[in-house]
């Protein structure tokens, strides 16, 4: 168990000195040459320095999956959870950046299964096509990374205006309505600044839910009693940088991490003769 039997027969030198065929050798592999064989590649033995850089890089990778996984999953929070003020926000800059960092975690994962593969078997060409394709992950996933706090400012500017541009649409518009009511429920909240926003049209959503599906009567006389008196303006800013907090921060720091792995990979790839 645990070995190998190859046969060897070279092309140049297939007789003995007397002019008979040489029989076919068989050399027997242990567990050690076997794994150099098939996983290790054929290379010869590298230095220290070179040791190094190929067990940090397999170490670099399995950092870099768990972060394209934490990555995958908080960009899709943002933006599942996030996604009932997209309508009220009406601009899909946010929601856009979010994406970005959504599929580069997902590009990052796929990636660090090739660069532990490319490390560990030694191959040449899987690091350079992997060295390639992480400078542009890695270029991605800075601006991706960016562009939430570059956004977030304009999103801001913009947000006041864009609510009260969507009160009149309540009732009317499906999508605006579902979008105040779970921005109402969501939040707790009510209106842009308060119940007065409302006038006499005073949504359902802006009562108080005691449990799902039931509220307190409350669009007859608001009060704080029944009324979510709140605005939903200064909750939904709030919300909006921290989701950017969140996702910015996962894509500059998955960024530099793809960075070290990048460099690691040159360099075992100059190591391998």
């Amino acid at each position: 168990m645990g070995t190998l039997l190859l046969a060897q027969s070279g092309t140049s030198d297939v007789t003995n000195s007397d002019g008979k065929v040489k029989p076919f050798q068989l050399t027997v592999l242990d567990k050690t040459q076997i794994s150099r064989l098939f996983f290790l590649g054929k290379t010869k033995s590298m230095d220290g320095c070179g040791r190094c850089m190929k067990y940090s890089l397999i170490c670099i990778n399995v950092a870099t999956f768990l972060g394209g996984i934490t990555a995958l999953g908080i960009g899709l929070w943002v933006w599942i959870d996030r996604s009932f003020s997209d309508t009220l926000v009406r601009s899909n800059m946010f929601s856009s950046s979010v994406a970005v960092v959504v599929f580069m975690g997902l590009a990052v994962i796929l990636l660090s299964i090739l660069g532990c593969c490319g490390a560990v078997m030694e191959v040449k060409c899987m690091l350079l096509s992997y060295f390639i394709l992480v400078l542009i992950i890695c270029v991605v996933l800075l601006v991706g990374g960016i562009l939430p706090f570059v956004f977030r400012e304009q999103v801001v500017k913009t947000l006041e205006r864009e609510m009260y541009a969507a009160i009149p649409y309540y009732g009317i518009r499906r999508e605006y309505t579902k979008s105040w009511d779970d921005t109402h429920t969501y939040l707790q909240c009510c209106g842009v600044k308060g119940p007065e926003d409302w006038n006499t049209n005073l949504p359902e959503s802006c009562c108080i839910e005691l449990y799902p599906g039931k509220r307190l009567d409350c669009r007859a006389t608001p009060n704080p009693t029944t009324t979510h008196m709140v605005g939903c303006f200064d909750k939904l800013i709030k919300l909006l940088k921290q989701s950017t907090a969140y996702v910015g921060a996962i894509g500059i720091i998955l960024a530099f991490i793809t960075l070290l792995a990048m460099l690691l990979a040159c360099g075992l790839f100059f190591k391998i003769d």
